[in-house]
């Protein structure tokens, strides 16, 4: 599931992802409870804005969702505050985000919500920009604890450039584009 929030001028964007990281080897119908760690990550144009690991066991549901979009409010308005009130979020369609207690906390909370096109995964940045760098890293390592997949994603999401959020973030632009162009056929880079 991915996430991307952004300012209403454009000027500044965030977006944000969730991705587990196994700590085994073994094929998803083999891993038992506690060796996969979901990871929420929340960044714009200029880097990493929050990472959040979600705790072994615990599902992103809409009470965690809740909760997490409290936290990100919080950490926009302490790492972001040139634009912490003119934000938008764009984050897909699963139900953890779209749960009415979700729409009811983004709107008290004056959190406009950019719609997602229901399945299209091709336009989640996290999806084709963020997680196929860090799947690269990791590819072929085994990670004997959730602490060394924790340390070991956190310092690859350091390696990564403000270019790498920016080049993320005109990808998804262009992505968006042919959407709403309804597939209709275009040339070059107009806007």
């Amino acid at each position: 599931m991915g996430v991307r929030l952004r300012s209403r001028d454009q000027t500044a964007k965030f977006g944000m992802a969730h991705e587990k990281f196994s700590s085994s080897e073994k094929s998803t119908h083999e891993q038992i409870q506690g060796e996969n760690n979901d990871c929420c990550f929340f960044f714009d144009s200029r880097g990493i804005v929050h990472k959040e690991f979600v705790p072994p066991g615990m599902t992103v549901n809409q009470a965690f969702y809740r909760d997490l979009m409290e936290r990100l409010r919080k950490r926009v308005q302490r790492v972001r505050p040139d634009i912490a009130d003119d934000w938008v979020l764009h984050h897909d369609n699963a139900p953890a985000h779209t749960a009415l207690s979700i729409r009811e906390f983004l709107a008290k909370k004056n959190i406009p919500v950019l719609p997602h096109t229901p399945y299209s995964t091709d336009l989640a940045p996290c999806d084709f920009c963020l997680f196929p760098k860090l799947k690269l890293k990791l590819k072929g390592h085994h990670f004997g604890t959730i602490e060394t997949i924790q340390k070991t994603v956190t310092d690859d999401l350091n390696t990564l450039t403000e270019n790498d959020f920016q080049c993320c973030y005109d990808q998804w632009k262009k992505r968006s584009r042919c959407v709403s162009s309804q597939g209709s056929y275009f040339e070059g880079d107009n806007k």
